[in-house]
């Protein structure tokens, strides 16, 4: 895919049109990571935010709720 740089506003930027935008599964404010490289290539790589121990022990414990039965099965 070949973008161009154009001048928004003061600066210059890339505009990620929307099937760009899904294909990366992002969307406007998410966080991006920039880094050059040698020989000047740049890689965006998109910051997930990392699940805390809160939600994670409701998740697992709706999971453990949900597959009672099986795990009784299984153990």
């Amino acid at each position: 895919m070949t973008k161009t740089i154009t001048k928004i506003g003061n600066s210059q930027g890339l505009m990620f049109d929307a099937a760009l935008m899904d294909l990366a599964r992002l969307k406007v404010g998410d966080e991006i990571s920039v880094t050059i490289h040698e020989g000047g290539s740049i890689v965006l790589t998109p910051l997930r935010p990392v699940i805390g121990p809160e939600p994670a022990a409701a998740t697992a414990k709706r999971l453990i709720q949900m597959n009672a039965e099986l795990f009784r099965r299984l153990s």
